[in-house]
């Protein structure tokens, strides 16, 4: 501790007393561009591998393409992301483990409407193994029957579970009601269609959608990112295919119109969900609706938060999102509030939709959100997992390193009059949702604000 950092108490005593002006802002950081190759391997395969030498690490994201129209897919998809990493041709489990841990590395795999991902990291120097143990997977997984059957057993258990939670069920309903029955939606399948696979059914899944073509791995660490590009080449020939991986089909766009109350029994908190249509981040008004959406609910000084939590108490938390998808996005709204204070909610998020639209921010509010929406991206990719992910989520909507480190300086060119014309997408006609709460206690209340549909 030097005597810049360290104040004795004397120097302490004799410090002026009361408010001071702050110090002001440092300069602005730059968006850093990593050195970077982009390439398509002869598999159709695209990988991105970015130097971030940080710490002697490597991460790794594989993002393959995972939709499905059969109704049994989601229960199949979850039971093959459970089993994948559980045996092959020429690991068992516990050696896949072994050789991981020899290596500090790690894999990981999960699914969704979209798509497989695979997360995984290691020790730089292990990259080779990290490598050699993902292909293993992708090109000869065997699904044992004991494995599936156990993690099969098991998963029917955590989603009957899952399928209890009140943040599980407000968000099936908002999916459903949104997209109705459009792939999108099915995000949880049921435990009994889960109870039905087996293993041959997930064998027969892998070998027809974990494929190459249309899939993206990203590789940022304490790396060289051509030598990493012919490491890949060469340790994941042998997965090929013909056909593509395949995507999401387009969703149709949300519509405003009636918020659905959806009736759980007994209980003593609501959720409520809003969704209304935005714009995909290659749109040239993103960056002005990305500070727009900041000042309504996007962090802790937003409006909705001061509102209906910090004057209210309305509830402990309230958000604001984007959530993107190829070629679309949605803005996302969420708060739980106690049953007695539901209607009351509803109304100020009503409110300050309006007032968003219609008294629209002004320089101090947008300079705030500003500053945060470029630190908190600069922070976000400061590290190689953060880097790697935003990376991964980027490329699934064709975007690239480009826009990541031009995006900082978008936000500092969007003006307040730009921010003003955002706010309009949040007139409360633009948005619909669902409240999922106890409908005999909610109706009444409810019906009198209008603009419910009620069971």
């Amino acid at each position: 501790m030097t005597s810049a950092t360290h104040r004795s108490a004397e120097r302490i005593g004799r410090t002026e007393q009361g408010p001071r002006p702050l110090p002001g802002l440092a300069e602005p950081r730059q968006g850093w561009q990593p050195e970077t190759v982009d390439t398509v391997l002869d598999n159709g395969l695209r990988v991105i591998a970015a130097r971030h030498g940080a710490v002697p690490m490597v991460e790794l994201r594989l993002r393959i393409p995972f939709a499905g129209d059969d109704p049994m897919h989601p229960a199949r998809a979850e039971v093959l992301a459970e089993t994948l990493l559980t045996g092959t041709d020429r690991r068992d489990r516990i050696r896949m483990d072994t050789d991981l841990a020899a290596v500090g590395g790690t894999l990981q795999a999960t699914v969704d409407p979209e798509r497989l991902s695979i997360t995984g990291d290691a020790l730089a120097g292990g990259m080779d193994t990290l490598l050699d143990v993902l292909n293993d997977a992708l090109t000869g997984a065997s699904y044992p029957e004991h494995e599936v059957g156990g993690e099969r057993d098991r998963l029917v258990e955590r989603i009957a579970v899952a399928r209890s939670q009140p943040r599980v069920i407000a968000r099936e309903e908002l999916q459903n009601h949104r997209y109705g029955d459009h792939p999108f939606a099915r995000e949880v399948p049921q435990s009994s269609d889960v109870a039905q696979v087996t293993a041959d059914q997930v064998r027969e899944l892998h070998r027809s959608a974990v494929l190459p073509r249309g899939a993206t791995l990203v590789l940022v660490g304490d790396i060289d990112p051509q030598r990493t590009v012919e490491t890949v080449s060469r340790v994941l020939s042998g997965w090929s295919s013909e056909s593509s991986a395949r995507e999401i089909p387009a969703l149709p766009p949300v519509e405003g119109g009636n918020v659905r109350l959806v009736h759980r029994e007994g209980a003593v908190q609501s959720q409520l969900r809003f969704s209304a249509q935005a714009v995909p981040r290659t749109d040239e008004r993103y960056p002005a609706l990305q500070i727009a959406n900041l000042i309504f609910g996007g962090y802790f000084s937003s409006r909705l938060v001061e509102n209906i939590r910090e004057d209210k108490g309305y509830t402990y938390g309230a958000h604001s999102a984007f959530e993107f998808t190829p070629g679309n996005g949605t803005i996302l709204v969420d708060a739980d509030t106690a049953s007695e204070v539901t209607a009351a909610a509803l109304m100020e998020i009503r409110y300050e939709f309006g007032r968003l639209a219609l008294n629209p921010p002004k320089e101090p509010e947008v300079e705030s959100a500003r500053q945060y929406a470029i630190g908190g991206l600069l922070t976000s990719t400061s590290s190689q997992s953060g880097l790697a992910s935003m990376l991964i989520g980027l490329a699934a909507v064709g975007l690239g390193q480009e826009w990541l480190a031009g995006h900082p300086e978008r936000l500092r060119s969007v003006t307040v009059d730009q921010i003003a014309e955002a706010a309009r997408w949040y007139m409360p006609t633009a948005f619909t949702g669902v409240v999922v709460g106890d409908a005999n206690q909610l109706s009444d209340q409810l019906r009198g604000l209008g603009g419910v549909a009620l069971p």
